[in-house]
């Protein structure tokens, strides 16, 4: 539509404000919703994303300065998709659209001519009947699950987009996706013109195939077309910032919406998936069972405190090294939770059954869930027994012992999610030629299927010990995710103090239904995710009274709403904020917005900073 001066248009930029702000179109310029513009704000010139137009001025409004898209980056129904995702995780439309576009390059980096198309949206052939039934969304599980969805991809003439939960995944992806044409790469492992040329090209129809990370989940993508999602279960696709939502969600919302094929992949989907393949709202597509190794469950109640590694993993971690294979030792990171040294009994909160953090100078046991804090205990509630303690074993106590029993193997230790920049890049590359890996769970990305010979859990105990009621699903994964990786005639040894955990007598059974049980029995019980919402609500301020002012507060609006259980507020962040959690169902995101509505308004920084979260995957400690 050609725009005059009688037109206003609706603009929303990258900040927490809510509201889209009103410009005047400048007379003579074309621009649509989807569209980006830059205009004045304040001080500064900002880029904005145009979501409303309409006929008719407001005195005194400023017009915007220029349009930087050839055409709009999103349609009507993409602009509504963006709006409930801002509702669902509470961030404002103008931070959802800037973490959801292409980058901004110079105009002329994409030309209208480049993007195909000339100043209205094109739309892609469609490649399904119209008024076709939503299909249900397929889970690719089982031995090579993803091999089995590229063929898929490959072999039809159908669009397809694939988001994958990091930059590494995305080249790979690309390279296996690109025998069957040209991949369109929309992370920011390419440059940022490579992502604008991307994204436009698939607009117009030019490109069949699409990778890329979370930022490209409202790439263009007509009807009938493919929209996959990599390692569903991967805390990855849901990073810091907003908006907070995992990319799953987004996924399943947009298939329905715009009557696309959803297909996700993992080895062991999250209990989110699992729950609505079991419901009937998902498939499973199952492939053969993945080669098993020998799995050896090694009960280390009272004698792990001396020698990390038990005989049974020292002797396996020799015969792999003997056979010219690799071995990695996993060890989880240090928790504070307490456990019992001579039954391995966790200490819990009664209320929530999620591990109870320990604080050393108070003598205190805290629930990160519920706030509950009580007073250390002298002896275990298991067997009576005196000995609790926060043991466990770190990365470098292990790496020592290693190098002492194995003094000449090439030893290395890679802990991914603890370093950064040159040290990581050197740490990557001494572990890439090692013959021994200790690591965390992400130094699991170092290795392909059947690469090692022996994988070995240290004290996955540790991980049973975070103060999260995820801590299950989590070690379940990890130790299915080392399995894959374990040669035909390997082994994986786990070295445990509660060997009989359900997670463990699943995991050496390669029965995943068995643990999905268990799991689902445990969360519907106590009203945890897939069967009622979470959100975590974080609150600082300048001083400590003002801080349990406004927390008090917000508290009592949010126990005005029938609807909603909420903990707190209580203690976090060593007495820097403070922590509300709130339960509520399906409604939670827009009952918890109308209860906040008068906090989230924008106020002096001396007043404090709310920040919420919903449907949290990692808890905080």
């Amino acid at each position: 539509m050609p725009s005059t001066r009688s037109y206003t248009v609706n603009v929303s930029f990258d900040t927490p404000v809510a509201h889209p702000f009103s410009y005047l179109v400048p007379e003579g310029t074309t621009v649509a919703p989807g569209q980006r513009v830059v205009a004045p704000l304040g001080n500064a010139e900002r880029v904005g994303v145009v979501v409303g137009l309409h006929e008719g001025v407001t005195p005194g409004l400023k017009p915007f300065i220029r349009v930087l898209d050839a055409a709009p980056l999103l349609d009507a129904d993409t602009l509504e998709l963006t709006r409930w995702i801002a509702a669902q995780s509470l961030s404002s439309l103008g931070s959802t659209l800037a973490a959801l576009t292409p980058p901004v390059v110079a105009a002329a980096s994409v030309s209208e001519r480049e993007a195909g198309f000339g100043s209205r949206l094109r739309t892609p052939p469609a490649h399904t009947r119209a008024g076709a039934e939503p299909t249900l969304p397929e889970v690719f599980i089982g031995a090579g699950r993803e091999r089995r969805l590229i063929e898929r991809l490959g072999t039809t003439d159908a669009p397809a987009l694939v988001i994958v939960p990091d930059v590494e995944a995305a080249g790979r992806w690309t390279q296996r996706l690109e025998k069957y044409g040209t991949v369109a790469r929309l992370d920011s492992g390419v440059d940022d013109e490579a992502r604008a040329r991307a994204w436009t090209a698939l607009a117009a129809g030019h490109r069949r195939l699409a990778v890329g990370t979370r930022s490209a989940l409202l790439a263009p993508l007509p009807p009938g077309g493919t929209l996959a999602l990599v390692d569903e279960h991967e805390a990855a696709h849901k990073p810091p910032g907003a908006p907070r939502l995992h990319s799953r969600d987004v996924v399943l919302e947009r298939a329905a919406r715009a009557r696309l094929t959803a297909a996700l992949t993992s080895a062991t989907p999250s209990v989110e998936t699992w729950w609505r393949a079991d419901s009937g709202r998902a498939r499973l597509v199952t492939g053969d069972a993945a080669p098993w190794p020998a799995v050896q469950l090694a009960d280390t109640r009272g004698i792990l405190k001396v020698e990390p590694l038990t005989p049974p993993l020292a002797r396996a971690v020799r015969e792999a090294l003997a056979a010219g294979r690799r071995a990695l030792l996993l060890v989880g990171r240090l928790t504070s939770a307490l456990a019992c040294d001579e039954c391995g009994t966790v200490l819990r909160c009664p209320q929530c059954d999620v591990a109870a953090a320990y604080t050393r100078a108070a003598r205190t046991l805290t629930c990160r869930v519920c706030g509950r804090e009580a007073p250390m205990l002298d002896t275990c509630p298991g067997c009576h027994g005196r000995r609790l303690s926060p043991f466990g074993w770190g990365v470098e106590r292990v790496e020592h012992a290693v190098r002492r029993r194995f003094p000449k193997a090439r030893v290395a230790r890679y802990d991914p999610d603890a370093t950064r920049g040159a040290k990581a890049e050197r740490q990557r590359a001494e572990a890439a030629a090692a013959e021994i890996v200790i690591g965390t769970r992400g130094a699991l990305r170092l290795f392909g299927p059947g690469s090692l010979g022996i994988a070995g859990f240290v004290s996955p105990d540790q991980l049973l010990r975070m103060p999260d009621f995820r801590a299950g699903e989590r070690l379940f994964a990890l130790l299915w995710g080392a399995a894959e990786r374990v040669a035909a005639g390997g082994g994986l040894i786990v070295q445990s103090q509660t060997p009989a955990h359900y997670v463990f007598e699943a995991f050496a059974r390669q029965d995943l239904a068995a643990f999905y049980r268990h799991e689902m029995k445990f969360r519907g019980e106590l009203g945890y995710p897939p069967f009622r919402r979470l959100a975590i609500i974080t609150v600082t301020a300048a001083s400590a009274a003002a801080m349990r002012t406004l927390a008090d507060e917000i508290a009592a609006a949010l126990t005005s709403v029938s609807t909603f259980t909420v903990y707190g507020p209580a203690s976090a962040r060593r007495d820097r904020a403070r922590r509300i959690v709130v339960k509520g169902h399906a409604d939670l995101a827009s009952r918890l917005g109308e209860a906040l509505a008068d906090f989230r308004r924008p106020r002096p920084k001396s007043r404090g900073i709310i920040d919420v979260e919903v449907d949290p995957v990692e808890w905080p400690s």
